[in-house]
């Protein structure tokens, strides 16, 4: 039987719309999720403008509806976390272990954020009796969503809200993994933050998850570096819009670092011209992480890379959707990563467009649309 679905839909033209989407029932490899909550983050805004239709969102969680005949992970009542890097797990980097970056079922590798084989049926979801994709093959800003069982992982934790559970689907999972999946970030090291908004705090997490001694948030806006010291920081420096590629920050990281520079260093700002400051950051031999993937020409001064130092441009923290959410759930239910201190405001679907404002003006360290 087939479901109503209220939905956002981005028309591809910078404009979206609340509207019905037809949901049908799950083929043998699939799973329908109601979706009680769906994190939002800027890429959900560039969705707007990706030149097709598509049901919106790519963070959230909910309670499993309906299962295929072949599903064996999950059954009907389950709490599930939604992850959007579904693996084929056969292809050549699956085999590798690298299963968010697998090259069949990706919608960032494979797809360009279209259709691929990790999509549930296309005929599956319809709008205006015609097939509609799904962003980043799951679609969360939908009362119903229909995904591939490989895009759903039980949460055993009962205690957990739906909306600090929905937020782990991607920005959590991208800070906290690329700290400690991707750079794995050492004990009593020291770690710079170059912007603290939703994935930049995750950052922070995974370092004092992790255990670095000196944790250091760069920003140009003071509230946020208050936040940051909520989330880990030790040290924080508050940065001059006019302070070019952060060199004079630089300086100041240099200071708390006997000298030399921070171990690691992570950009989460996503500007472009701030791609190669990390590497300005960091010691001879340290890492650079390029973490919110900037996708534009850079310049980089190369001696910034002396000597030694690597930079990385990981994705969606080498996330292996599995293991890393329980893990991440177990710091949650320890104390040891915060996630509903990072919700600054939840919404209702009907009032994606404020959320996408407040978003946008920097208000939020992270916006949340709740279903019924």
């Amino acid at each position: 039987m087939s479901i109503q679905s209220k939905s956002a839909i981005a028309k591809g033209d910078g404009s979206f719309l609340i509207d019905y989407v037809t949901v049908e029932n799950p083929q043998e490899d699939e799973v329908l999720v109601a979706i009680k909550a769906a994190g939002l983050c800027h890429t959900d805004h560039d969705s707007l403008s990706w030149g097709k239709p598509i049901v919106m969102g790519h963070e959230g969680a909910g309670i499993v509806k309906a299962i295929g005949a072949k599903v064996t992970t999950v059954k009907v009542g389950d709490a599930v976390i939604l992850n959007w890097a579904t693996p084929c797990g056969t292809c050549f980097q699956c085999k590798e272990k690298n299963q968010h970056i697998c090259e069949n079922n990706s919608p960032v590798v494979a797809g360009g954020n279209g259709y691929t084989p990790g999509h549930a049926h296309l005929e599956g979801t319809k709008w205006n009796n015609t097939p509609i994709i799904r962003s980043f093959n799951i679609g969360t800003l939908s009362e119903y969503t229909l995904v591939k069982e490989s895009a759903v992982v039980k949460n055993t934790y009962d205690k957990m809200p739906f909306p600090a559970a929905s937020i782990i689907s991607c920005g959590v999972m991208t800070g906290y993994g690329s700290a400690v999946n991707s750079a794995k970030v050492t004990k009593n090291s020291s770690v710079v933050v170059l912007g603290t908004g939703g994935v930049g705090l995750n950052v922070i997490q995974g370092a004092k998850v992790s255990k670095a001694s000196k944790i250091i948030a760069i920003d140009i806006n003071e509230n946020r570096l208050e936040m940051a010291k909520q989330f880990g920081a030790t040290h924080t420096i508050l940065a001059s819009k006019n302070d070019k590629g952060l060199l004079e920050a630089a300086k100041e990281v240099r200071k708390m670092t006997d000298g030399r520079g921070a171990d690691y260093a992570f950009e989460c700002t996503a500007i472009p011209a701030l791609g190669a400051a990390p590497l300005a950051m960091i010691r001879n031999a340290g890492t650079a992480v390029q973490v919110s993937g900037i996708e534009e020409e850079v310049l980089i001064d190369m001696s910034l890379f002396e000597w030694d130092k690597i930079y990385i441009n990981p994705l969606y923290g080498k996330c292996n959707p599995q293991t890393d959410f329980p893990k991440i759930i177990a710091h949650y239910k320890n104390g040891d990563l915060l996630l509903d201190e990072m919700i600054t405001r939840t919404y209702a679907l009907d009032n994606l467009q404020l959320a996408f404002d407040d978003m946008l003006s920097g208000k939020n360290a992270k916006g949340v649309i709740v279903f019924d």
